[in-house]
């Protein structure tokens, strides 16, 4: 944040520390109670109605009080106030650890593409709601025959009248089961191969034909849901752009979704676990009889972890400044999910080596640390890792488009 109030007046950088005050006075006051059930720890385990209504209410709460969709235009919901306002929401939350507001596919993919490409009878339609929680959103990419072959989607989507007949499935549609809307990939001309015969969608789930399964984790939650389309019918105004650019739009939600580019309404999507969190168990788990924080091998890990960590978040800023970026200006936007996902993997598995042979104990062990949160994020974290594009097709696409290396 200091960097963004360099250059403003000092009279408004005054005002910042200001607004931050105030968002942390309000998160502590309003923060909602612990629940009596266990809380998912993104919008990916949100198995219950119990845990979506908790989570829903608490989002509603944050954006009526101003504090979500900050930098959105007000003419469809938002606050039309500078984005280091809602960055400022953003680190405070996270700081102090409030629950996450669960519309992460509206928030961060789906409302900002409708911001940047939507019509204006769409960005009236769907955006209040997207802010407001009212509107729960899915995504329906991935297939379950075709892997990450994103532009192998076979869901067909045939044009009768004013009309679009979907069939097909989709997997991986996380929160599913609560959407009331979809982003959808789907071929509309089976006589074109691959990117070309593909169109965007944005779906209402709750029609005839739309059925979701939800998906059982290894955890034990869900979250995830397989989606099935027989013969539904969609208007056909659900259309986005024009037949045949589905694959462009696709891939601009993708820059959205792995943070290449901006414009989220805000507001943390997952339980934040830091590597101060970890600092912290290195502090209660014992070495050969001692504090495991003053072995020195753990020391040197922990100070890797919190460089890593340190980069991440100055990435960002240094991202806006031309020299620092001059020789590979894409480096930072395209590695940033491979490395935070990657990192979060990292670190939980360090957690559970801390932990010695209380790693392998799970959630309602009495015994287990810390009621077992570290086990749980540590398989939690591999969903991330997949999502939005596995980890090895991340480091494909710095290789390929940062690095200029050949795809061979």
């Amino acid at each position: 944040m200091s960097t963004q109030t360099l250059d403003r007046p000092a009279d408004q950088a005054v005002d910042l520390k200001a607004f931050r005050k105030e968002v942390a006075a309000w998160l502590e006051a309003n923060r909602p109670p612990e629940p009596d059930f266990l809380l998912p720890e993104s919008f990916m385990e949100v198995g219950t109605e119990q845990q979506f209504e908790y989570l829903r209410a608490w989002q509603k709460k944050v954006y009526e009080a101003g504090y979500l969709g900050r930098a959105w235009p007000k003419a469809y919901g938002g606050g039309g106030r500078p984005q280091a306002e809602q960055d400022i929401v953003n680190a405070e939350m996270s700081r102090l650890k409030v629950p996450f507001v669960p519309n992460t596919i509206g928030l961060n993919w789906a409302g900002p593409l409708i911001l940047a490409i939507g019509t204006e009878e769409q960005k009236k339609r769907f955006i209040p709601g997207i802010l407001s929680g009212d509107d729960i959103w899915c995504q329906g990419f991935s297939e379950p025959d075709q892997g990450s072959d994103l532009a192998n989607s076979q869901t067909r989507a045939a044009r009768e009248g004013d009309q679009y007949v979907l069939n097909g499935a989709k997997i991986w549609t996380s929160l599913g089961s609560y959407a009331k809307y979809m982003i959808l990939l789907a071929r509309t001309n089976p006589q074109e191969k691959r990117y070309a015969g593909l169109s965007f969608f944005l779906i209402p789930m709750k029609v005839p034909g739309i059925e979701t399964q939800p998906i059982r984790k290894l955890t034990g939650e869900y979250g995830f849901t397989q989606t099935f389309f027989r013969d539904a019918r969609v208007p056909a105004d659900c259309l986005m752009g024009k037949e045949g650019e589905g694959w462009k739009i696709a891939m601009m939600t993708l820059t959205f979704e792995r943070g290449v580019t901006g414009g989220q309404a805000g507001g943390i999507n997952r339980i934040s676990f830091t590597v101060d969190d970890v600092v912290a168990l290195a502090r209660r788990s014992r070495r050969d009889g001692r504090p495991a924080l003053e072995d020195p091998l753990v020391r040197d890990q922990l100070v890797r972890f919190m460089i890593e960590d340190r980069g991440d978040q100055l990435c960002a800023a240094r991202g806006r400044v031309a020299a620092l970026c001059s020789e590979r200006p894409d480096a930072i936007g395209l590695s940033g999910k491979l490395r935070i996902t990657e990192h979060r993997r990292q670190l939980f598995q360090y957690s559970l080596a801390l932990q010695g042979a209380n790693g392998a104990r799970w959630v309602g062990d009495a015994a287990a640390v810390d009621g077992g949160k570290w086990q749980r994020a540590y398989f939690n974290s591999f969903s991330a890792t997949i999502g939005g594009g596995t980890s090895q097709i991340q480091a494909n696409i710095v290789g390929e488009r940062v690095l200029g290396l050949p795809k061979d």
